[in-house]
């Protein structure tokens, strides 16, 4: 059986090559798919250069900024129809923001799980160097989003999952239209909806080193209005 991990990247090329040279230093056995919405920074290329020297690593090219949500959701059925040999998909973000390290741990549980979300704010898990601005709006978006859906879950907004296979063939991704954090947030809400085994493991979060964030005020508005759409269920 086969582990998948996608990152997904727009104007990543400063991060994308030292990310590559991490996960297949620490895991020769994962399979690393990169989905790049035409970064006009050339990220696009320097995966190519990878390819060449790594049968593991995939390119899956589109064509424009499409957003987070897609790229996953797009992603995951392309996985999902090509293959039946897949036990888990990771994501991953290529800013480091994610530590590889902690994919060791992911797979090691979703033996026993569902998902396994790395998250900030379990016991252990904190954010490192972060703007305060950031930090109060990260708080605020898990406590809102959490009360508002009433799901248990201490990090509704991380981005670094470990999902199994059998759990993301039950998803519509046909109905998944959020793009940013939000689409975060709907993915663990369909999943503890579902009744999925949901583990979190404590994970250390920094503040993005090279490249800029993503986060826009239409995301941030995304992910206050998205919550209500399931508070009705």
């Amino acid at each position: 059986m086969e582990d998948y991990v996608i990152i997904p990247t727009y104007n990543e090329r400063k991060n994308i090559a030292l990310m590559l040279d991490k996960v297949t230093s620490m895991y020769p056995d994962l399979k690393i798919l990169v989905v790049d919405d035409n970064s006009p920074d050339g990220t696009a290329d320097v995966v190519r250069s990878y390819i060449a020297k790594f049968p593991q690593i995939e390119l899956f090219s589109r064509t424009g900024k499409l957003g987070l949500g897609s790229a996953y959701t797009q992603s995951f059925e392309k996985l999902l129809k090509r293959s039946n040999n897949i036990r888990c998909i990771i994501t991953l973000d290529a800013d480091f923001s994610h530590d590889p390290v902690n994919i060791k741990k992911m797979r090691e549980l979703i033996g026993q799980y569902d998902v396994v979300i790395g998250s900030r704010y379990t016991k252990g898990g904190g954010l490192v160097n972060w703007p305060l601005r950031r930090k109060i709006l990260s708080r605020m978006g898990n406590f809102y989003a959490r009360n508002v859906t009433r799901t248990k879950l201490g990090d509704m907004t991380s981005g670094f999952h470990c999902f199994r296979v059998e759990i993301l063939r039950k998803y519509d991704f046909k109905k998944i239209t959020t793009a940013g954090f939000a689409f975060l947030m709907e993915m663990k809400i369909i999943a503890y909806r579902m009744g999925a085994k949901i583990k979190e493991i404590p994970i250390l979060v920094p503040n993005r080193q090279e490249g800029k964030s993503k986060l826009s005020n239409r995301i941030i508005y995304e992910g206050l209005v998205m919550p209500w759409r399931w508070w009705r269920f």
